[in-house]
């Protein structure tokens, strides 16, 4: 899938930044927040470090806006296919599509069932003698799930190293934070016990990111990234409310003025 021959550059993640809040302001829709805190990763993870074999699962479906804005830096999408985002007979659905988009090989809307998909995936090829890797994208308020625990005891069990599992931790989910609803922070500190290899890192830093994915293991590996919810954009950051609310006009002026400032 790479097809850039550089890293990313600051300018890269700021068109990304504001061509994703132009499709959500455009299609009147939220969700917005939770797209701002895993597109920085999302785009190195899609950029630099997923190849033609391998397979990309977001499981936190709720961020496909950030997904499709990445396959949009990539060439895989259009401007005219985004702005069909959210609309009646659309691919660009409010969460991946089952089907449409070669990139994208499983429908998400349900959390907490992307990391069992990137198991049975990873473990697909090791069946098939494929030198291929899945990485997986997860929320950490899909975390609360049990199906989410049932696939790493999997992949622990199988010692998937071909797995490579980022965690969005930005601290916030739909009805509060995550501490207040089911408390589980720092995730990481749950999980010790666990025969993986993990490293917890600042999600919005490009090195630290790229330096994280690019540690070899012989088991699956987690990345946690600690990141803010609307990141980017200050009166979005660690605000709940930017789980759900559409951008109004002045709104959307304002923060991609930010942006461009930054």
């Amino acid at each position: 899938m790479r097809t850039f021959d550089r890293p990313l550059s600051a300018g890269d993640f700021a068109a990304a930044r504001k061509r994703l809040l132009q499709m959500h302001y455009e299609a009147g829709v939220g969700h917005i927040g939770g797209n701002l805190s895993a597109i920085d990763a999302m785009l190195i993870v899609l950029h630099e470090f997923v190849q033609p074999d391998d397979a990309f699962i977001l499981s936190k479906g709720h961020s496909a806006g950030a997904l499709y804005t990445a396959l949009w830096s990539l060439g895989r999408l259009s401007d005219d296919d985004l702005a069909m985002f959210h609309k009646d007979g659309t691919l660009l659905a409010g969460h991946p599509p089952a089907s449409g988009i070669p990139e994208i090989p499983f429908a998400t809307g349900s959390l907490g069932h992307g990391l069992s998909l990137a198991a049975g995936t990873a473990l697909g090829f090791r069946f098939r003698n494929q030198d291929a890797r899945v990485f997986c994208l997860t929320s950490d308020g899909e975390w609360q799930e049990g199906s989410t625990w049932e696939a790493l005891i999997f992949a622990t069990h199988h010692r998937l190293a071909n797995l490579t599992i980022l965690v969005d931790h930005n601290n916030l989910q739909g009805m509060g934070t995550t501490e207040a609803v089911a408390s589980m922070s720092p995730l990481w500190e749950k999980l010790e016990g666990f025969d993986v290899d993990f490293d917890v890192v600042d999600g919005h830093d490009a090195a630290s990111i790229r330096n994280a994915l690019n540690v070899a293991a012989d088991r699956p590996r987690i990345i946690f990234l600690e990141t803010k919810k609307g990141s980017g954009v200050t009166f979005m950051e660690e605000r709940m409310e930017w789980h759900y609310l559409p951008l109004t006009e002045q709104q959307y002026n304002a923060a991609v003025l930010e942006i461009d400032r930054r």
